[in-house]
């Protein structure tokens, strides 16, 4: 998609949390997490304004550039040209996230068909791999109301999912929080990796779950890992490899 380049009209921070949400786009895309035009992945803007950057409605995820993310305000009104829209449900559960939880500077949304497929099994996330060990403890749940449309059901959104950093939206799909925008796809990797591991393991014999004391040690294992900063490892490996296919959202 051919755009002008905002670079010179915005801050250095605004335009690097353009260049990594664009990233994001790609990179969701790229790992066949995207749904057509229908999901999405916000970015808040530091800041008192509480402002926030979302995809225009319309693009496909492999289109998405630094210069045509879409600067919006909590009432949704767009503060950056844009021919397109804004998704209006992708409005209604980014603004009450992002306005509920200061700590949360990434919102990452996916309808992948292991992730809805997980979401509509009574038993939710089994403790049956490592991965999933990492989701457990962190994994909220928020029951299907139909889809996001609608105001009263942002209050029901933000207490469901607390201080939790992943949602599973029921027979909707998923949903990761991040401090960071490289926070959110990594916790993206990780519980729709987690799903589709579920999937496989449920069509062959019995599962094995995982010991209960170990799940009980996971927050620790958690806090340790977090220190350790993964995802600033994983991320630049992730945008050298987006480099090597196409830096065109970098524009």
């Amino acid at each position: 998609m051919n755009m002008h380049s905002l670079q010179s009209q915005v801050t250095a921070e605004e335009w690097q949390l353009r260049v990594d949400l664009a990233a994001a786009y790609r990179l969701v895309a790229l790992y066949g997490w995207s749904d057509l035009v229908f999901t999405h992945i916000s970015a808040r803007i530091p800041g008192p304004e509480h402002h926030f950057l979302i995809n225009p409605y319309g693009l496909m995820f492999d289109e998405i550039t630094a210069s045509s993310l879409i600067k919006v305000d909590q009432a949704g009104n767009k503060l950056s040209e844009s021919p397109y829209p804004v998704n209006p449900a992708g409005f209604t559960i980014h603004s009450c996230i992002h306005d509920g939880r200061p700590d949360v500077g990434c919102v990452l949304h996916t309808h992948s068909r292991a992730g809805v497929a997980v979401s509509a099994q009574k038993c939710g996330v089994l403790p049956i791999s490592q991965q999933s060990t990492f989701v457990i403890p962190l994994l909220a749940y928020h029951e299907y109301e139909g889809v996001a449309l609608r105001d009263d059901e942002k209050p029901r959104l933000q207490a469901d999912l607390g201080n939790a950093m992943y949602l599973m939206l029921r027979n909707h799909g998923l949903l990761t929080c991040g401090a960071t925008i490289a926070d959110a796809f990594l916790a993206m990797y990780q519980f729709e990796t987690t799903c589709q591991i579920q999937l496989s393991a449920q069509a062959g014999g019995e599962l094995v779950q995982i010991n209960p004391k170990i799940m009980a040690a996971m927050p620790m294992v958690i806090e340790m890992v977090t220190k350790g900063q993964g995802s600033s490892i994983a991320w630049p490996a992730l945008l050298r490899r987006l480099d090597r296919l196409d830096a065109s959202y970098k524009s």
